[in-house]
């Protein structure tokens, strides 16, 4: 095409419109591609069983681990496990000093030598009175029962450990013994024929008792 000719500077806008509308169409076509790109492209491969994917396994991690507050926390009263209380009373706890009186490597008599001292004691006194061996063995042999009780309150007092002497709490034995023996030591010595001591006003009490 020559300059000067009818129709040349036309041809360029005849083309602009046909070059207009593909631009237009690109642009369309690039923008629906963009917009559709996510739909379009192929999803990322699933993890494998027991796999955590990057982003998410520190904040599983975080979530599921325990904090200070619930390490260091108080426990609850209610999670705390009590034995129930049993039905039937099977044992009972050992009384205030009631442990080995002697290294756990003695033999057992030496163990329990408090228990026995009170029982040789207080056998002694019942074989004077049965045996009647003398006068006034009744008297004898009745206040040495009374005079084991006494030793045996002495020795729950003075001894942190008694053994099997122990039955009760200290201050309970103590009264225990100490009252039956002061008791039976003060009958023997009142007792008749020819009593050892007098008292004038337990003396009228046994009278108008018997009386």
């Amino acid at each position: 095409m020559t300059p000067g000719t009818p129709g040349a500077s036309g041809t360029p806008d005849a083309d602009a419109p046909r070059n207009g509308s593909a631009g237009a169409a690109g642009r369309a076509s690039g923008g629906g591609a963009a917009g559709n790109g996510s739909a379009g492209a192929p999803a990322p491969p699933a993890p494998a069983d027991g796999a955590t994917e990057p982003g998410t396994a520190g904040a599983s991690a975080d979530d599921t681990a325990p904090g200070p507050a619930a390490v260091s926390g108080p426990v609850l009263s209610s999670a705390v496990w009590k034995r129930p209380a049993p039905i039937l009373t099977t044992d009972t706890a050992r009384p205030e000093g009631g442990g080995r009186a002697a290294p756990s490597d003695a033999p057992a008599p030496a163990r329990q030598w408090p228990l026995l001292t009170v029982l040789g004691l207080a056998g002694v006194g019942l074989l004077v009175v049965g045996t009647d061996a003398f006068a006034q063995s009744f008297r004898i042999g009745t206040m040495l029962v009374g005079a084991a009780l006494l030793t045996g309150a002495v020795l729950r007092r003075m001894l942190p450990s008694v053994g099997m002497l122990a039955v009760r709490s200290r201050f309970t034995d103590m009264i225990t013994y100490g009252v039956m023996g002061g008791l039976i030591v003060l009958l023997a010595l009142m007792v008749q024929p020819d009593p050892w001591l007098k008292i004038p006003f337990l003396e009228d009490i046994l009278h108008l008792t018997v009386t």
